[in-house]
C-alpha cells in the first residue's frame, strides 16, 4: 500500500499518493505584435526560470535569458535563447538586460535567494530587495510593458489560518514575519505593489517542486536522498508543495490575462514531509525513512546548521524550516483560478517526474 493523503480544503481536489483592477498605467498596456513580446526572464538559469523558459518556447515565444554574471548555467544548454549577463544589484546591468528598442517587453523577475537558514547574510537583502529597486528602475527607464514579480507565500500574512491574496502595499508588514527571506520578500512586494507607474502583477508560489532542477534545492535533494537510500530519517510536519511548471505556466497566465496591480497565490497541494519520502521510497522499492516528531527535530536542527556550515553545504533542515512546517501551511488560489485559470496537476504526477528527472541526472 502506498501512502495516501487527505482532503485539502483550500483545494478544489482531493490529493491522493499511491503509486488591481486599474490604476493609471493601465494606459501602457498594449497588445502584443505579430512576433508577441519579447519575453526577459532573470533568474533564468534558476529553477523557476528555466522551467519558464522552456515553457515559453514550448509557445514560440522569443526570449532573453538573463542570468548572474559570470554563473555557468547548465539549466539553458542547448536551449535557443539568447543569454545576458546582468547582475540585479547593478542597475546599470538591469538597464542593459531589459533595452530592446521598437518591441514589447514582458519581463519575468524570477531573480532572488531563497534561504531557509535561520540567520541571512546581508547578500539576501540586496538581491531580494534591492535588486527588485534597480528592476522597476529600469522598467520606468527602458519603457517595459509588463512586470510579473515572483514573491513567495512567504511574504503572506496569514489570516485565519489561510493565506490570501493582498493587493495593497501597506498588508506587507516586514517586521511582523518570522526569518529574513519572508522580511525581505515583504518588503519588495510592497514596493512593487506601490509603482502604480508600471503595470505589473504579483504572483506568490507556495514551495517548489518537479524536474529541470539544476540549482539541487531542498526538495530535490530530499528526492534523490529518499531515492538512493542515504536519507535515514524524515521529519514531521508539512506544507503546500507546487510543481513549478505549474508556477510557470501561472506567471504567463498571469501576464496575459492578469489585471494590473492584482496579486495571484499559486498554491498546490498540502503534503507532510514524510509522506513525500515514504511514497518516493515505495516507488524504488526501498523501505521509508524513519519520521522523526518536529519536537526531536528542533533540538537536533542547530547542531545540524552547524555541521552544513563547517561542510561548507546547504542543511536539509533548520530551525526556521521546521517553524514553517509545523504552520498550517494552508493557501488559497481561488483568484488565480478564477481569473488564470490557473491549475496544480497531481501531486503524484510531480512526484514521479520529480524522481525520473534526478534518476536521468
Amino acid at each position: 500500500m502506498g501512502a495516501k493523503l487527505g482532503r485539502d480544503d483550500n483545494q478544489d481536489d482531493d490529493v491522493q499518493l499511491s503509486q488591481v483592477d486599474g490604476d493609471s498605467s493601465d494606459a501602457r498596456d498594449s497588445t502584443a505584435s505579430a512576433a508577441g513580446p519579447l519575453w526577459v526572464i532573470t533568474g533564468a538559469g534558476g529553477f523557476l526560470g528555466n522551467n519558464l523558459v522552456r515553457q515559453l518556447l514550448d509557445r514560440g515565444q522569443q526570449i532573453r535569458a538573463a542570468v548572474f554574471e559570470g554563473h555557468v548555467q547548465p539549466a539553458l544548454e542547448d536551449l535557443d535563447v539568447e543569454v545576458v549577463q546582468m547582475d540585479v544589484r547593478d542597475l546599470d546591468s538591469v538597464n542593459a538586460a531589459f533595452h530592446a528598442p521598437g518591441r514589447q517587453v514582458w519581463v519575468a523577475h524570477c531573480a532572488g535567494i531563497v534561504s531557509i537558514a535561520t540567520s541571512v547574510s546581508p547578500e539576501v537583502y540586496d538581491v531580494n530587495v534591492t535588486g527588485v529597486h534597480n528592476v522597476l528602475a529600469a522598467c520606468r527607464e527602458q519603457g517595459v510593458d509588463k512586470l510579473v514579480y515572483v514573491s513567495s507565500v512567504h511574504a503572506l500574512p496569514v489570516v485565519d489560518g489561510v493565506g490570501r491574496e493582498l493587493d495593497a502595499a501597506s498588508d506587507f508588514v516586514p517586521e511582523l514575519l518570522d526569518g529574513e527571506y519572508a522580511r525581505t520578500k515583504a518588503e519588495a512586494t510592497a514596493l512593487v505593489l506601490e509603482a502604480t507607474d508600471v503595470w505589473r502583477v504579483v504572483v506568490f508560489p507556495t514551495g517548489l517542486i518537479g524536474p529541470n532542477d539544476f540549482a539541487d534545492t531542498h526538495l530535490t535533494r530530499m528526492v534523490r536522498d529518499a531515492a538512493s537510500g542515504v536519507l535515514p530519517v524524515s521529519v514531521g510536519g508539512g506544507y503546500d508543495f507546487v510543481d513549478v511548471r505549474d508556477v510557470a505556466a501561472g506567471i504567463i497566465s498571469a501576464a496575459e490575462v492578469g489585471k494590473n496591480g492584482r496579486t495571484y497565490l499559486l498554491a498546490g497541494h498540502y503534503v507532510l514531509a514524510k509522506q513525500i519520502t515514504a511514497v518516493v521510497a515505495n516507488m524504488v522499492g526501498r523501505k521509508a525513512p524513519l519520521a522523526l516528531p518536529l519536537w526531536v527535530a528542533r533540538a537536533v536542527a542547530p547542531l545540524a546548521e552547524f555541521i552544513s556550515a563547517r561542510r561548507g553545504t546547504a542543511p536539509l533542515v533548520t530551525a526556521y524550516s521546521l517553524r514553517v512546517l509545523a504552520e498550517p501551511g494552508r493557501f488559497n488560489s481561488e483568484r488565480a483560478r478564477g481569473e488564470l485559470g490557473y491549475r496544480s496537476r497531481p501531486f503524484q504526477e510531480t512526484l514521479r517526474d520529480t524522481l525520473e528527472w534526478v534518476q536521468r541526472m
